[in-house]
């Protein structure tokens, strides 16, 4: 059977932020994404759990075929996502993949166990709660590199030497390895999934957007 014509102007899913919507369907292009529900009765008879299946499935009825331009970081993030076969955890639980890397990379984007979207490096490193986190920060970038009158990149332990008084949190990025704070007139992005899943502090990096004005700073 032929597959069913998809339209390559995605439609954001709802629980976005308006930045993050306007990212998705001015900047993101939707592919044919891949029939898994085709795979449940071999997945079930390899002893995968029926809610793990229905949770993949989930997964891709909300992101599957959703490509979106490279993240400042991580290589430039998946290719497209798109859930995979969920396997076991090594920390314990099921996961599975959550897009192919743009390039040869030592981890894989992973979603786990409870729905985090990380990286499978030497050892599970949940990057942001979800993946509605990963896309919000992706949004986030592109707006602040468009506003931002300087971006300065710090890397290695010079990000241990950053000061966030007076930051805080942007919620919406969902942050637990990675974080994103906001200032008076700066955003900072912490990129601290790599140093942590692979072991290796020269791999930390952070990213300071300043001179932002208010629509700068949030966007909304």
């Amino acid at each position: 059977m032929a597959p069913v014509p998809v339209s390559p102007v995605p439609v954001a899913p709802a629980g976005l932020s308006r930045r993050a919507r306007r990212f998705v369907e001015a900047e993101g292009i939707r592919v044919h994404r891949q029939d898994i529900r085709r795979h449940r009765d071999a997945w079930t008879g390899q002893h995968i759990p029926a809610s793990e299946f229905d949770r993949a499935i989930a997964f891709q009825d909300r992101w599957g075929g959703l490509a979106l331009p490279p993240a400042p970081f991580y290589e430039g993030g998946p290719r497209i996502l798109g859930a995979r076969r969920p396997g076991r955890a090594p920390a314990g639980g099921w996961s599975f993949r959550a897009g192919d890397c743009r390039v040869s990379m030592a981890y894989g984007f992973m979603i786990g166990p409870d729905g985090a979207f990380g990286i499978d490096a030497h050892h599970w490193t949940p990057l942001h709660a979800s993946t509605d986190g990963w896309v919000e920060s992706l949004a986030l970038a592109a707006h602040a590199r468009r506003w931002a009158r300087t971006v300065t990149r710090i890397t290695g332990r010079a990000v241990d030497s950053l000061h966030l008084g007076g930051f805080e949190p942007v919620p919406e990025i969902q942050g637990v390895t990675d974080t994103w704070w906001r200032g008076r007139d700066s955003l900072i992005a912490l990129y601290r999934g790599e140093a942590v899943g692979l072991d290796a502090p020269q791999c930390l990096e952070a990213h300071i957007y300043g001179g932002l004005d208010a629509w700068g700073l949030h966007g909304e």
